[in-house]
């Protein structure tokens, strides 16, 4: 992570501003999903710090934070492939998140699915 430093200058005295850092979109999906709880389960049986339905998970350690991020990748990989492949481009940050949490919504996603993109844009900005 980047951490930024700004001056602000107020009444003539210099005020140092440092801008919170932006997080990778693995660091940002793993924040929504489960606040980076390695220990979470969700409610259909979702493993890991990434929120992995069970069907999906492909082995490992879910608590493990290098087998979760392993097995997020995979689960994303064809994804995001597929995603390259029809639209031309690789997918936006709001497009990644959408692919994650719905992925037959990616061109149209629903409206509680879009408002969670919009909080995982918010940790993924970069400034």
């Amino acid at each position: 992570m980047r951490i930024r430093l700004a001056i602000l200058i107020v009444g003539g005295w210099l005020i140092p501003i440092i801008a919170a850092p932006a997080m990778n979109r693995w660091q940002a999906l793993s924040m929504i999903e489960s606040g980076d709880d390695d220990r979470a389960v969700g409610p259909v049986g979702e493993v890991s710090r990434f929120q992995i339905r069970p069907e999906l998970w492909p082995g490992g350690n879910s608590q493990n934070v290098r087998d979760a991020l392993a097995a997020a990748q995979e689960v994303m990989k064809p994804r995001l492939e597929a995603f390259e492949k029809s639209h031309g481009r690789p997918a936006t940050d709001v497009e990644f998140y959408v692919l994650w949490n719905a992925p037959w919504q990616a061109d149209h996603p629903s409206k509680a699915v879009t408002e969670r993109a919009r909080r995982f844009l918010n940790l993924v900005v970069r400034r």
